[in-house]
């Protein structure tokens, strides 16, 4: 396992530019250990929810994690808004960096992540398998 501590910019978007890692660093699998950081916009898919939510305005990123693969991210992220209020659940594309996002990686270059459809679960899953 190799960490890998990274900070975001303002505007960029927080799934593209993870799942940038692995072909720049140039694994096949990696998990997001820990993440804190500001949005200016997020968008959060609840549970059993067929689509995510949008949420604008000056929110801050209270955790984040997950894994990343070279066919898909899965994270999680708990945000708050200006009042405190805090809501969580998957990440879904479009959520910008208002000010920055500090981020530490595990990098697993003994390992290839991929996803494929699950029956039970009815979702696209993770397959883990070491090189």
């Amino acid at each position: 396992m190799q960490l890998l501590p990274i900070r975001l910019r303002p505007r960029q978007d927080l799934r593209e530019a993870l799942a940038a890692i692995l072909s720049e660093h140039g694994v096949g699998a990696a998990f997001v250990l820990s993440g804190i950081g500001s949005l200016s916009e997020a968008r959060i898919r609840y549970a059993g929810a067929g689509e995510a939510g949008l949420l604008r305005g000056d929110l801050e990123i209270l955790t984040l994690s997950g894994s990343i693969a070279p066919d898909g991210v899965h994270l999680h992220m708990t945000v708050s808004d200006a009042q405190g209020k805090v809501i969580g659940g998957h990440v879904a594309p479009g959520c910008t960096v208002r000010t920055t996002a500090e981020i530490l990686l595990a990098l697993l270059p003994d390992y290839r992540f991929s996803r494929a459809p699950d029956p039970q679960s009815g979702w696209d899953e993770l397959v883990v398998r070491r090189l």
